[in-house]
């Protein structure tokens, strides 16, 4: 029977952790709320821009503008999106899965958190740039990612851009999910994710001042700007509720461990009564 003393020190301690998580717990309720908000504000904006790009799309020839064109895929730059710390459960860990697929010698990575930077590195898998992830990332903040993968695209260096990220589903669930950017061949196929329903146009269409082709070189750029933002957004979301969960898991084992333990602790103290009782009753009847 494990001693008396040793049970009471590991129920203090269980508790003391059961402390901490529970505390982790409605920090990273707290967060998640505050990102799922972030990036619910912003889908209105999404959804218009989606429409504009369909218009545009259909007026103009795609072939012209350089983040439109298709080419054979010799090189792809993949922008992984991890978190800075852990304790989120399995998210970086099926993150990192969907990394070792693609092919090491064809694909180069930009990384976008501490643990993604990490991985990659002792993977030994190429990195052109890493960027810091922020509590609350800011648009012109996320401009620099996009821009460093528009710019590697241009200049011929890589031939397809993907996003990386731990899609939000919902609390309880975060899917992997690899989303191509570069070229940007339709909305269906890359850039801001919502409904289809969504981003029809009126059957009359939409006019552009000074025109399709000028409005099409201004929008282009900003809408993977966009994208990226809200990928962000999405990730910072599934971080928060990942932790979330994995914090509530780990305070309600926290909290039968030491049910278990207080049930232990309980016998071993009804042993050694029972033993002092037993001893005391052999002494008395040795001196009867």
């Amino acid at each position: 029977m494990a001693n008396l003393r040793d049970i009471r020190r590991r129920i203090k301690s269980v508790k003391n952790t059961a402390q901490i998580t529970k505390a982790m717990q409605m920090v990273a309720a707290s967060k998640m709320r505050k990102a799922q908000q972030a990036a619910i504000n912003g889908r209105d904006y999404a959804i218009l821009m989606n429409r504009v790009i369909v218009s545009l799309r259909d007026a103009v020839d795609q072939t012209t503008h350089p983040l439109l064109a298709r080419r054979e895929v010799k090189h792809e730059l993949v922008l992984l999106f991890s978190t800075d710390k852990g304790l989120c459960g399995g998210l970086n860990t099926n993150l990192f899965r969907e990394v070792m697929a693609f092919p090491a010698e064809t694909t180069s990575f930009v990384s976008v958190g501490r643990k993604g930077t990490q991985f990659l590195a002792r993977m030994k898998r190429k990195m052109i740039a890493d960027f810091p992830l922020r509590d609350h990332p800011t648009f012109l903040e996320t401009k620099a990612i996009s821009k460093f993968c528009i710019e590697k695209f241009l200049d011929g260096s890589v031939d397809k851009v993907t996003v990386l990220f731990p899609m939000f589903v919902n609390t309880l669930s975060q899917v992997p999910k690899a989303m191509p950017i570069l070229p940007l061949t339709s909305v269906e196929e890359g850039g801001i994710a919502v409904q289809q329903e969504q981003i029809k146009v009126p059957e009359a269409g939409l006019l552009f001042e000074p025109g399709a082709e000028s409005v099409l070189n201004a929008i282009l750029p900003a809408y993977i700007h966009f994208s990226v933002y809200q990928t962000l957004l999405g990730t910072r979301a599934s971080e928060q509720s990942a932790r979330m969960v994995a914090m509530k898991s780990a305070t309600d084992n926290a909290k039968n461990l030491v049910k278990d333990l207080t049930l232990e602790y309980n016998k071993a103290r009804q042993a050694s009564i029972t033993n002092e009782i037993l001893e005391i009753s052999t002494a008395q009847l040795a001196l009867g």
